[in-house]
């Protein structure tokens, strides 16, 4: 699908938002895509927020691509997932507004699944929930290897959960700990790491199959 692509800045509470663009000629909805931790090298850049992002423009949506804090352009410093979920939130709002009211389609890629798990509970708070969530190799419970614990929120039962059998980043046993409450189905790419080398083409096709039915 043909698209132009184009980056901007948002004023947001801790400084600039920069934001990447991409948008088709008739959009469908909005789908905010999120990057991993950006204190261990997360951007907008990263290879499995780019996948999501281009698989959501095939499919007719504008890809919002935003720099979390203190990463490319975009001001303030690193919050644990508090201000960035706020930065979030700013970022749909400034895309209504150049859209139009849209569905929205929230995704992300570890810590940068987590920050939406929290995006999502405040729209549902605001009265405005998202249509669906994508959230891939997400970022929950105890992670050794950045001695960090994430408390993700809850999330529809709808929500596409893809995670890597291999991931020893954030352990498989930690994403089916936070699903099994919630009833929500995971799938499982056997063989793939937290980085998902060489199995990119996967999550592409995962996530174009569940939107198309």
């Amino acid at each position: 699908m043909r698209h132009t692509e184009q980056i901007i800045a948002i004023d947001g509470p801790a400084g600039i938002i920069e934001t990447r663009i991409a948008s088709p000629a008739e959009p469908r909805g909005l789908a905010l895509v999120c990057h991993p931790h950006p204190l261990f090298g997360g951007s907008n850049d990263n290879k499995v927020v780019h996948t999501l992002a281009s698989a959501f423009v095939r499919l007719g949506y504008v890809a919002l691509r935003p720099n979390f804090r203190g990463v490319g352009g975009s001001g303030g410093q690193h919050d644990e997932g508090r201000g960035e979920s706020e930065d979030m939130l700013i970022v749909l709002a400034e895309a209504r507004r150049i859209f139009g009211e849209l569905p929205v389609i929230l995704a992300g890629y570890s810590f940068g699944a987590y920050v939406q798990t929290r995006v999502a509970e405040a729209l549902v708070k605001s009265g405005q929930p998202a249509r669906r969530l994508a959230l891939v190799g997400t970022a929950v419970g105890a992670i050794d290897s950045v001695a960090r614990t994430y408390a993700a929120r809850p999330v529809a039962g709808d929500a596409l959960i893809i995670h890597g059998a291999a991931d020893t980043t954030v352990p498989l046993a930690n994403v089916l700990a936070w699903a099994e409450p919630l009833e929500l189905p995971v799938i499982v790419i056997p063989g793939a790491d937290h980085f998902f080398h060489r199995r990119l083409h996967l999550i592409r096709g995962i996530v174009l199959r569940a939107w198309q039915h």
